[in-house]
Parts: C-alpha cells; structure tokens; sequence
C-alpha cells in the first residue's frame, strides 16, 4: 500500500511525493520558551519524531527542523516578574524543553533553530514583501495586507469577512484592513530591540516560522506540522506570508494533530497561543486555554514522577494523530496497566531463550525486515498477516493507534506460541520453535522501534535501595513458602494480598518463585 497522508490544505488524504524524490523536509512549530513544558507541548513532537522515524525506516532521508521562539510578549512579560533577562529566561526554558523530549524519546529532530538568530532572514522576507506591494510600513511596525493574497484563507477554509467574524484582531485605525497582521513590531522602551529599516522593534510572531523553515528547508517543504490550534491564524498567515514572497507553494503537505483534552472536557491541555498586538484564536481555542495546568498538566516533569515515559508516550500514539487525546491520570494509568504485559514476555522470553529481548538486533530498514521461519505454518502466517497491519496503519496517513493495535495482536500471538508449546513451563524447547519464537520477538523489536517504545529496558524505581528491597523481599517470599509449607493458608495469602496492594506481582512457577514490580 503506497503512503497516503491527510492534507489540511485539500481535506483528503494524498499520495504522499516529496518535492525531491526520496528526500522529506519536515517542519514543526515549536514553543514560545516562557515557562516549563506541560503535556501539551510533549504532543507534537513525539506525533512527529514518530512520523520521522517511519519515514527513515521506509528510505526516506528526512530533515527534521523544530523552532524554537526565543522572543514574544509572553516572555517579557514573565521575564519581568522573575527579575531575569528575556535571555535568561529563554535559555531556563529551552533546556527544560530539551530535558523534556530526551525523557520522551524525541531524539530524531536535526536542527533547532532560535527565531532571535534569525533577524535578517526575517528582515529580508519583510522587505520583499514590501517591494512586492504585499505588505506595508506604518509608524515602525510593519503589516501584511491581507487583501493581496487572493488565496488568504484557503488553509482554515474562511474568507476574510468569517476570519473577522470569529476573531479578535488588533485594534488599530492605522491598518488598511482590520485583519491585517503585523510582520514587525516597533519595539517600546526597555524590550528587545533590533535595528531594522522601519525603526528598532522586533519580529512578529508568523513570520520567524517561515523565515527559519525556508532557510533549512528550502521555499517548498514537504510536511508542515502543529497542532490544530495552529491552523488559524499562525498557519494560515504563515502560508499567506510564504507564497506571496516567492511565489511558490509553501508546503506540499499541512499536518495538524489533534489537542489534548482533560477528561471530557472539550478544549486543550496547556495555554492557549495569542500574542497581543496580533490575531488571536477564535472563541472554541481561547476557551481551551482555561484548561492550562489542570489535572497535573502544568509540568510534563511532575507527570513523569507518577508514570513511566514510556507509558505517556505510548499513551500518545495510541490513538490517530488527528484525533483529539483525552488526558486524565486514569487513562495514562490504564494504559500502563496494558504494557505490562509487554514486559512479562520480554521476561518470558529471557527466562526460555536466554535471549535479552533488548539486546536482539532488529532491521532498520523496511525493504530488510525480519525474516519470519516457514514454520510453524500457523505462526508464520498470523505473524506476517500482523505485521502487513502494522504496514497498512502506518501507511494510512501514520495511523499509530493502528499500529499500536496490531503490536498487541503481535503479543497475543508470541504468548501463544509460549503457552501452546509450553515453553515457559517444561515443555520441550526444539531449536525450530525457539526460532520461530526469536524471529517473532525480532520483529515485534523490529516494528516497536519505529513507534520509538521499547528501546531499552525500563529504569528501576528503587535506585540504590534496589538491591537491599530485593534483599526485603527475599525474606518476605521465604516466610511466604514457609507459610505454605505449614499450610498456613490465611498467612500465606495476607502476605501475596498485601504484597499486590504495594504493586508487587508474585508468580509461583514450576521453576521457582518470581517477583515484580507491576507498572
């Protein structure tokens, strides 16, 4: 099945071909670094780091770019309240932000660049503009006039008489249509300022996106990415801006993933994206910028004291990126109730092969996928009839809760081989099936890495109290099989009870006693 993906600009999904074959430039919107990364801002870039990773493991060479707004009314104003320099400030915020993506997994991404070290390219996109009649000076700011782009509106599907109907815009006589959006701001005593040929002032916030896409991507990107709350306005007039300086098209293909909401609240998780002096979302976005902070979403750091990174970021790929994501601790909980059984097979798997699932060399590459053993011919056919499912969601515009699916069909199918064959409880282990069990496990390796989930073992929660409580429950499970020695059944089963309340799982095997920590 050829890759097709969902263009926000023509609502219907697309054969997906690149400007140069073979070759994917990708861009995401980035944060406005003012305060600690929430959930929110964890969306993007897991949707689109996984998207990459796709893209390479099928043999495309993809350039992965992500701003990052290091100057905005918003870090000024903060700035100020903490007696830091926007500098400073900016600076704190990043690396919380790169902290943040590396505990994610998010480390596909090639460049990051500062929208503060891209004055010029901005200058000189405005002042093409200019000369083009699409924009204008007015008293040291700098405006786009909306009028001269005849497509304005083509991304959101709104003319300009419904963009003024559904959204607050600057209040300026000055400008030559109200929705006019500025391109430079003249600077007020005591901001950040740069000389410019209008006056000292700084960029407005649309046109740093496509000075530093088109800089390391080139006039024509491929894919386009951000939220839905995106679309309009930071979108649109980024396309607007774009097209209307080189008159070529901007981007072959707008991705937009969907926001995450708490519980069944409508709306986003996180704040809201207005930048005063500029147009702002309508009515349904700003009403979502209420949920910022609510329900642990403020600090994604806070998050990952209560759940496994891995956890939060399966949660995120398990539904369709355009779907919008319900947040609430229930959820993110649930589903790391459902990896767990990812991690008993792994320990399966150990226990019969000797095999450290981590440790399995597993293909990179599409064209070079595991080889699957012809038999059993059973196990062959619904392995590879799995992994086709695998292919087909991703190839369906990356549909990762698809994905996500089929490697649950693909435990289901290695712990039934397990069970079948017996081969965790005594059963005879002929080389043939512990091959066939290999090859399984490789692939289940092999199609996880490109999801960005099981890359390496889960860290430990107790750190260097690990080895004294395993010492502790040494002793617990002795005085437990004392107990049934005895059988003293009512204490042998106060101790797994208690032991299961602390999140502690106790398997009785044939070949001993096992325990673990339930995630």
């Amino acid at each position: 099945m050829p890759l097709r993906v969902y263009n926000t600009l023509s609502r219907q999904k697309e054969l997906f071909e690149t400007v140069v074959p073979g070759k994917v430039g990708m861009y995401l919107c980035g944060p406005t670094v003012y305060k600690p990364a929430h959930i929110g801002h964890m969306v993007g870039p897991v949707i689109f780091d996984t998207i990459k990773k796709y893209l390479a493991y099928s043999g495309y060479e993809v350039k992965f770019v992500i701003n990052i707004t290091d100057v905005d009314d918003k870090l000024i104003v903060r700035a100020a309240e903490r007696k830091l320099t926007v500098e400073q400030l900016a600076r704190e915020m990043t690396q919380d932000y790169f902290d943040n993506l590396k505990t994610m997994g998010v480390d596909s991404v090639d460049l990051f660049p500062y929208a503060t070290e891209h004055i010029l390219e901005m200058q000189q996109i405005i002042q093409t503009l200019i000369d083009k009649q699409c924009a204008y000076p007015l008293q040291g700011d700098v405006y786009f006039d909306v009028t001269a782009d005849a497509d304005y509106g083509a991304l959101s599907h709104r003319s300009i008489g419904e963009v003024l109907a559904g959204t607050r815009v600057e209040a300026n006589d000055r400008k030559r249509h109200p929705a006019d959006f500025a391109l430079w701001k003249a600077s007020k005593p005591g901001e950040p300022a740069w000389e410019s040929p209008w006056g000292p002032g700084r960029p407005g916030w649309h046109i740093e996106c496509t000075a530093m896409a088109m800089k390391y991507l080139g006039e024509t990107l491929d894919i386009h990415g951000g939220g839905l709350d995106l679309m309009f306005p930071h979108h649109e007039n980024e396309l607007a801006q774009s097209e209307c300086c080189t008159g070529k098209k901007f981007t072959r293909y707008w991705l937009h993933n969907g926001l995450m909401q708490a519980g069944k609240q409508a709306g986003k998780v996180g704040g809201g994206h207005d930048r005063h002096g500029d147009q702002l979302p309508d009515k349904e976005a700003q009403e979502a910028g209420k949920l910022a902070g609510s329900k642990g979403a403020a600090s994604v750091k806070l998050l990952f004291e209560k759940h496994a990174p891995e956890t939060i970021r399966f949660f995120l790929l398990s539904t369709h990126y355009r779907s919008p994501i319900d947040f609430s601790d229930e959820n993110i909980s649930e589903k790391g109730e459902s990896l767990a059984g990812f991690y008993r097979l792994f320990e399966a798997f150990q226990r019969i092969t000797g095999q450290n699932f981590y440790q399995l060399s597993a293909p990179s590459s599409r064209r070079e996928t595991t080889p699957i053993p012809p038999e059993p011919a059973a196990f062959h056919a619904d392995l590879t009839a799995c992994r086709d499912r695998f292919f087909e969601a991703m190839d369906d515009d990356f549909n990762t809760g698809g994905a996500v699916a089929a490697l649950f069909d693909l435990r289901k199918i290695l712990n039934a081989l397990i069970q079948d064959r017996k081969l965790d409880a005594g059963g005879a282990r002929e080389p043939a099936i512990l091959a066939a069990l290999t090859a399984g496990m490789t692939l289940l390796r092999e199609l996880s890495l490109q999801l960005g989930v099981f890359r390496e073992p889960l860290p430990t929660k107790g750190g260097a109290d690990d080895g004294f409580a395993a010492q502790l429950m040494d002793l617990v499970l002795e005085l437990r099989a004392e107990a049934r020695a005895t059988k003293n059944w009512p204490m042998s089963d106060k101790i797994r009870a208690r032991l299961k309340e602390l999140k502690v799982v106790v398997e009785d095997r044939t070949d001993g006693v096992i325990w673990r920590r339930d995630t």
